[in-house]
């Protein structure tokens, strides 16, 4: 019998971790109230001459600016709260977060490049604002 209830705790743990998980998750594509529950507090949010809305949020470490066309979004970029790198690992946190297929490295120049194996997204890291930064871009098919 406790066996069972150790059993019960650890499934709904992790159905508790799921949920948070995919409710924290947003990416390319999403409509601008996924966006923001996942990203948090809005810091700026300026209409463009051309229609798109940019928007700037600020949760736990990171500062995302996403930019929205008709409520969904065409473009994110993931920085640090405190201007440092971004470590390998987020990097490639958020660009798994961007496509289901594999991001393929094309780098040229100082700055890091890197296109959707399906060609859907690029994404590049370097300086944005002062800060280092990713941005992940919706390719126009």
């Amino acid at each position: 019998m406790l066996e069972w209830e150790g059993m019960k705790q650890s499934i709904i743990l992790f159905l508790a971790f799921w949920i948070i998980a995919s409710s924290a998750s947003a990416n390319l594509g999403a409509n601008s109230e996924s966006i923001e529950d996942a990203y948090g507090t809005i810091v700026q949010r300026r209409l463009r001459d051309d229609g798109k809305v940019d928007v700037v949020y600020a949760k736990g470490r990171y500062v995302y600016m996403v930019t929205f066309v008709n409520s969904r979004s065409i473009s994110e970029s993931y920085s640090r709260v405190n201007g440092t790198d971004l470590s390998e690992k987020e990097i490639t946190k958020f660009l798994k977060a961007n496509s289901g297929a594999k991001w393929v490295p094309a780098n040229t120049g100082t700055e890091r490049h890197f296109k959707s194996s399906d060609g859907t997204a690029e994404a590049t890291y370097g300086i944005l604002n002062g800060r280092p930064a990713l941005t992940v871009r919706e390719l126009k098919r």
